[in-house]
């Protein structure tokens, strides 16, 4: 993602209370005061506060155009808000905001339609929404910084719409979307609360819009991709089917990355191979970015994987064969990789590339440059890629939402979520996971299990993963292992299938890019929809 959303996970903050106590002498004894929200001696117990009304469910409707490889296509756009029920009494506890966007006359239990949203998690689904394949986009500088308002929103050349109705759905406190009766954050931060939250979103919507027959899509990006893997398989057991899962930029692992583990520096070669070349900072520079890459990951999972397995074990020739070896790959001086102990960090190799230039690059797009206050420090001061495109695509879409959705609220945006509460880590993985059956929980899900699981359930359901060259929020080669590694038959591992684009965490940001992967979604959903 690719954007500021991804700090708010980043900046969780535990709130603490102090509870104070006094001492009193009653009758020669020391007795605790009590809290101010405990019943003292003969006082009434304070009733609880009233529970605020329930919102109903409402939309905006309005009718656009757009003329798409030649053909008018007429389409109906929604912008409304659905309820989320939840207990024994069923009551509601989530209010959910959405966009829709159906085409006119098409028959419903035919015309597939794609629920898509960002990640964060905490984070609104504006940037899909006003980047990738919605109606219209917004037009940045990409991947230079674009400048100040006002800002151009066009029709999208590579929208999806001719292939499938689409709905941008904000995350629980996030866009709109809000809790509600009795509802709280905790309800919703949370991998199981946030899929158990768009599991009942989905089902609340192809209900209203009667689309139960509908081919149905799954498209989430950076954490959205956990949350997709999670909710095709919980949609599933609620007698769900999903033909196809899109996974853009994608986090399926979150055990990786602790220390004394090296996969996170196997992980990420290929993607600093990658962003040299693009820089031009490699010496006898290939002309073919793929091949060059191939060979990358050759030496990634073999001879650099191997030195990195001997810790300290490893020979002094050994280790300044792959010093070289790392060097060459990534335009990084020998002496550097050495100092670096041949594990090279990514906020680091962010902020080394270019020092020489007095720059700085992305970590969500490494494409993007900036300069930094000054060049002597490990890492760069902010993201470039983040910075360069928030202000036209926050901007861009309040403005669509008022004059062509024709929203009207008093309600505020909320592009990250706002709430204190720490995101739950803990999973309950599908049994399948375990030999012999069983559940489990821990504090580093891993989310390509319970895709897995879904796929073994349905063997025609099909997953697409797109991915970014210069991506170092996600990088390819991890979500290859991830997607390489769920323990597939041969003809289920088939149904994965790898996009791969000359851009960033955010692929459309590059309109070239952007039209590739329409064009290989165009043939997904083609392929899928039975």
């Amino acid at each position: 993602m690719l954007s500021q959303f991804e700090r708010t996970f980043c900046a969780l903050v535990l709130g603490a209370l102090s509870l104070v106590c006094t001492a009193q002498a009653v009758r020669g004894q020391e007795q605790r005061q009590p809290r101010s929200d405990e019943a003292r001696t003969g006082d009434a117990a304070k009733p609880e506060p009233p529970t605020p009304p329930i919102p109903p469910e409402k939309s905006s409707v309005t009718h656009h155009d757009l003329t798409l490889d030649g053909k008018d296509l007429h389409y109906t756009a929604t912008a409304g808000t659905l309820l989320i029920r939840d207990g024994e009494d069923d009551h509601p506890y989530g209010s959910i905001f959405y966009v829709a966007y159906t085409l006119d006359g098409a028959e419903a239990t035919s015309r597939p339609v794609t629920f898509l949203y960002n990640g964060g998690p905490g984070s609104a689904t504006i940037w899909l929404h006003m980047g990738s394949f919605g109606p219209m986009r917004v037009v940045t500088d990409s991947p230079d910084a674009t400048g100040p308002a006002p800002y151009q929103l066009v029709p999208n050349q590579s929208s999806l719409l001719d292939k499938s109705d689409l709905v941008f759905v904000d995350a629980p406190l996030t866009g709109f979307s809000k809790t509600v009766g009795k509802g709280t954050d905790k309800d919703f931060r949370g991998v199981d609360q946030d899929i158990k939250a768009f599991d009942k979103f989905v089902i609340r919507y192809i209900t209203v819009n009667n689309r139960w027959n509908s081919p149905k899509y799954l498209f989430g990006e950076s954490y959205g991709t956990p949350r997709s893997a999670g909710l095709a398989d919980a949609l599933q057991e609620d007698g769900v089917s999903v033909n196809g899962v899109v996974l853009l930029s994608s986090i399926l692992n979150f055990a990786v990355g602790s220390p004394g583990l090296d996969e996170n520096s196997v992980g990420t070669l290929p993607s600093y191979a990658a962003i040299a070349w693009y820089h031009n900072k490699l010496q006898n520079k290939p002309p073919d970015v793929k091949a060059y890459l191939n060979e990358v990951r050759a030496y990634a999972r073999g001879e650099y994987a191997t030195a990195l397995r001997l810790g300290d074990r490893i020979s002094p020739e050994q280790f300044n064969a792959v010093a070289a070896k790392v060097a060459q790959f990534t335009g990084l001086s020998v002496q550097y990789v050495k100092d670096a102990n041949l594990r090279i960090n990514p906020s680091r190799f962010r902020k080394e590339l270019m020092r020489e230039d007095g720059g700085i690059l992305g970590r969500y797009d490494a494409r993007f440059e900036g300069s930094d206050v000054d060049n002597a420090g490990e890492a760069p001061g902010y993201d470039p890629s983040d910075t360069g495109i928030a202000g036209a695509f926050v901007a861009a879409f309040h403005n669509y939402l008022a004059n062509d959705l024709k929203w009207e609220t008093t309600d505020t945006y909320h592009v990250s979520s706002a709430s204190e509460v720490p995101w739950d880590m803990t999973h309950r993985m599908p049994g399948a996971r375990f030999p012999g059956g069983g559940g489990g929980r821990g504090g580093s899900p891993y989310l390509a299990g319970d895709l897995a699981d879904a796929m073994r359930k349905d063997p025609k359901m099909k997953v697409f993963s797109a991915n970014g060259y210069f991506d170092l929020a996600t990088p390819f080669f991890i979500t290859e292992y991830d997607l390489e590694h769920m323990m597939l038959t041969p003809a289920l591992a088939k149904n994965v299938e790898f996009g791969y684009y000359p851009s960033g965490h955010m692929v459309y940001l590059n309109t070239d890019a952007l039209k590739e992967f329409k064009h290989d979604l165009a043939g997904f959903y083609t392929e899928t929809g039975h």
